[in-house]
């Protein structure tokens, strides 16, 4: 029994071993290889941060950086503020709630190239057809950016929102506030930590795209598109150095989220400990 238990415990750690190998090894082959003077993987090449100056020197991979930034952050914010009024909308619905649920999730198993297809066919349509003004570009990207990440906000808030008192909304209504002050008065700031998640995935989500970008971009490049693109003529080696910037800032960003969340968390559960009662004289 013994033997079985220690022979279980040694595969255990070689395919655990094997699973952070795969999956951490490439990230530290990028950031070793943006220091290296090595055009390419394998070459020989010297310590050096030239490909560091030669991204910030690189116009088109600046622009590209540029546009992904402004349409992550555009739509993660808006997404945030839609997602978590529909997670609130949802959550209180009388009727229908399942159904609804659901249907706002359809993006999410969707298989993305239907997803880049359709809003592709829909700017079509509104341009051809319907002959509205509309224009690929960051602002379309936006939208599209924004309609697919919503529903991943909504999956972030709705575990908070089960959390809350179902009454809530109900409560603050009978003490005669609105329902529009209810909602962010007394609903939204318990959900903040929800809608932090999300934004944080939505805006991963949307740096990370690339069908749906491909599609819908027009002239307009981003990261991914870029670097796909430089596939056909070569990749560029500060794609590297862009690589491991991005990658470290998600680092420190995350630490830091969660060295902050460690804390609130100990100084929450401080403040429940029941006083120590004094010595008896």
């Amino acid at each position: 029994m013994k033997k079985n238990k220690l022979a279980f415990k040694i595969v255990g750690w070689v395919v655990l071993g094997g699973v952070l190998f795969l999956m951490y090894f490439p990230l530290v082959m990028v950031i070793a290889y943006s220091f290296s003077s090595s055009k390419t993987v394998g070459g020989s090449g010297s310590f050096t941060f030239s490909l560091y100056a030669d991204l910030f020197r690189n116009e088109a991979l600046m622009e590209a950086t540029t546009n992904t930034l402004i349409i992550g952050l555009a739509s993660s914010l808006i997404a945030t503020f839609l997602g978590t009024i529909s997670a609130v909308g949802i959550f209180y619905l009388k009727r229908g709630k399942a159904i609804i649920s659901g249907m706002s999730q359809i993006t999410v198993v969707n298989a993305e190239i239907v997803t880049a297809v359709g809003f592709f066919l829909l700017f079509i349509f509104l341009r051809d057809v319907l002959h509205m003004p509309v224009e690929q570009g960051v602002g379309w990207l936006i939208l599209a950016h924004t309609m697919i990440t919503v529903p991943y906000v909504v999956l972030a808030v709705t575990p908070r929102l089960t959390q809350l008192n179902p009454n809530l909304f109900e409560a603050g209504q009978d003490l005669g506030a609105s329902g529009v002050r209810t909602l962010f008065t007394v609903i939204v700031p318990q959900l903040i930590k929800g809608m932090v998640s999300g934004f944080a995935l939505s805006f991963t989500l949307s740096l990370d795209d690339f069908v749906v970008t491909k599609f819908n971009k027009g002239d307009v490049n981003t990261i991914s598109t870029y670097v796909y693109d430089g596939l056909k003529r070569g990749l560029d080696p500060a794609v590297r150095a862009l690589s491991t910037i991005l990658f470290l800032s998600v680092m420190v960003v995350l630490v830091v989220v969660n060295i902050v969340g460690a804390r609130k968390a100990a100084q929450k559960e401080g403040g429940k400990r029941p006083a120590k009662k004094g010595a008896k004289a």
